[in-house]
């Protein structure tokens, strides 16, 4: 039976039975009188003694004392004396009120006054209600029978098997089963606690609903805040929204809408979404539109316009593109290899250790890939980036720009050192390419395969084309005027920059070249083979990025 309607039920039978016996005579009750009042509501089954007293026409009063017991079928109804008015219809107990129901529920009070016609009910000093499961404690309880509603307003507390709940006040809907907790609510249990203002809570449905602003804490230094939503404790379920945030040791997450799954440990976090991770070395933010994760394989998918941000206090790293994935690096390695690209690195996380490594996590991106900072910009089909060794791996026509350059080949490795470009790697049909001042002319460089170096600036300033390397370079005198053109072969191609142009070009093994007055070559055909200048496909800046999405 429900608290709400027990309470209703206990006391409206209390104050009809007596209120049945004031209408009597006054004889002392003992189980010898008991036949007196059969059929009634209720059995008057014991008391040391009763008294009748009339005062005037409104003032009459029958008082029992002394161990008072009455019964109403299986309920029995304890008190150390009770007082009514049967013309006012006001009823008073008093000392160690206990009611029973069939050894299911009990209330105890130390006082308890109804108010027949109002049909209200007021219980104070140490008044609780148990059904065996859960137990309601309170100092003052007043309890509405017309409109069903009970109401404590001088501080409760609730207890649920391991659940606490604790507020300033408590308002019971018996109609809809609804209880609403207000001012300084506190809800405690193994798993979590809360801190509210306001909560409702349904006891058929078993929602918890948040109404103000919430904060939900557990063991594992997990923090939810929110302002509104609700929480289903029988299916572990949760919606919340009004840009709820969820602080975890190593990600703070927020949206506009979340929706969270315990059990599966599912969640979908929907407008403007922002996943942002807290390592301060290799910090980044993913920011879309709809994020959906998954905490028992520590993935999530991002779609709708994501964005990732690699993090770095002057040159942050943007990178958008359709689609993104991310996940354990030790997880994807049980399923199949990833190449190890730089040397220093090893793909080696510790399964014991105690404390999760936040470099354990890559990104794939899928379409439409686009990379954009201050000193690097790129775009390709698809990139996969892991933060153990910092290396972006880019496929299927990926083009790079770098100051005045451009390089573009079938697959690309790009490599950082604190957010900054480190060296490129490029392997088939690999093709740098660099405009000449402002001139339509392009220096280039052809090879199976290129790599580019960069200072700590983040410009590049040295470059190596090896396998049938081909190059063209404009040379220029100190007035920066040309002085003609080279075209050269051989094994390998080295070329120096300073200030990202190319200063010095060296050719190493089966050297082959001409160099051409400027007027006496058709410049067209000295391009080398795929030359294509994409400028126009380059990010100009990060707007440029989040334009896109």
């Amino acid at each position: 039976m429900r608290i709400s309607q027990f309470i209703f039920c206990s006391l409206l039978l209390l104050c009809c039975s007596f209120f049945g016996v004031a209408q009597t005579s006054n004889p002392p009750v003992t189980a010898d009188t008991t036949k007196a009042v059969t059929g009634r509501l209720l059995e008057p089954l014991k008391a040391d003694r009763n008294h009748l007293r009339k005062i005037d026409s409104l003032n009459q009063f029958i008082s029992y004392a002394g161990n008072v017991i009455m019964r109403q079928d299986k309920t029995l109804f304890y008190a150390d004396s009770v007082v009514l008015n049967p013309v006012t219809n006001i009823l008073e107990a008093f000392g160690n009120i206990h009611i029973n129901d069939a050894d299911s529920v009990h209330t105890y009070a130390q006082y308890l006054k109804y108010l027949a016609k109002e049909k209200k009910a007021y219980l104070k000093k140490r008044v609780r209600l148990t059904d065996g499961k859960s137990t309601l404690t309170t100092d003052e309880l007043e309890y509405d029978v017309t409109v069903k509603i009970g109401t404590y307003l001088k501080g409760g507390k609730v207890v649920n098997e391991k659940t606490t709940l604790t507020s300033t006040e408590g308002y019971y809907y018996g109609d809809t089963r609804d209880i609403y907790f207000k001012q300084k609510v506190v809800l405690i249990n193994p798993d979590y606690r809360i801190h509210t203002d306001t909560l409702q809570y349904n006891t058929d449905t078993e929602i918890a609903t948040f109404t103000s602003p919430t904060t939900i804490r557990n063991d594992k230094k997990l923090i939810i805040k929110t302002r509104d939503g609700f929480y289903d404790l029988k299916n572990k379920r949760a919606q919340l929204f009004k840009r709820s945030i969820i602080d975890d040791s190593t990600y703070t997450m927020t949206a506009d809408e979340m929706a969270l799954d315990s059990l599966s440990g599912l969640g979908e976090f929907r407008g403007n979404a922002v996943y942002r991770g807290k390592d301060s070395a290799k910090g980044f933010d993913l920011i879309a539109n709809n994020i959906k994760t998954n905490n028992k394989k520590n993935s999530l998918l991002a779609t709708q316009g994501p964005l990732l941000l690699l993090k770095q206090d002057r040159d942050s790293i943007y990178i958008a593109a359709d689609t993104f994935y991310s996940a354990k690096l030790s997880d994807l390695l049980k399923t199949k290899p990833v190449p190890r690209v730089r040397d220093s690195v090893d793909f080696i996380f510790s399964p014991d250790s105690t404390k999760e490594d936040s470099t354990d996590k890559y990104f794939e991106a899928y379409y439409n890939v686009k990379i954009y900072s201050d000193s690097l910009q790129s775009v390709g089909d698809s990139l996969f980036y892991a933060l153990k060794d910092s290396v972006f791996r880019i496929f299927k026509q990926p083009v790079v720009w770098a100051q005045e350059n451009q390089v573009s080949g079938d697959t690309i490795y790009m490599y950082l050192k604190n957010s900054k470009p480190e060296r490129l790697y490029v392997f088939e049909n690999a093709l740098a390419l660099s405009k000449v001042d402002s001139s339509m002319y392009f220096n280039q460089v052809k090879g199976n395969t290129i790599n580019a170096f960069f200072d700590s600036t983040g410009q590049i300033h040295f470059l190596r084309a090896k396998g049938n390397s081909e190059n063209v370079y404009y040379g220029v005198d100190e007035q920066k005027n040309f002085i003609g053109v080279n075209k050269n072969s051989s094994d390998v191609i080295e070329i120096r920059f300073d200030k990202s142009k190319p200063k010095r070009v060296v050719l190493i093994n089966a050297v082959d070249g001409t160099m051409y007055p400027m007027r006496q070559v058709n410049h067209e055909e000295l391009k080398l083979r795929n030359f294509r200048w994409l400028d126009n496909r380059r990010p100009k800046s990060r707007f440029d990025i989040l334009s896109s999405q």
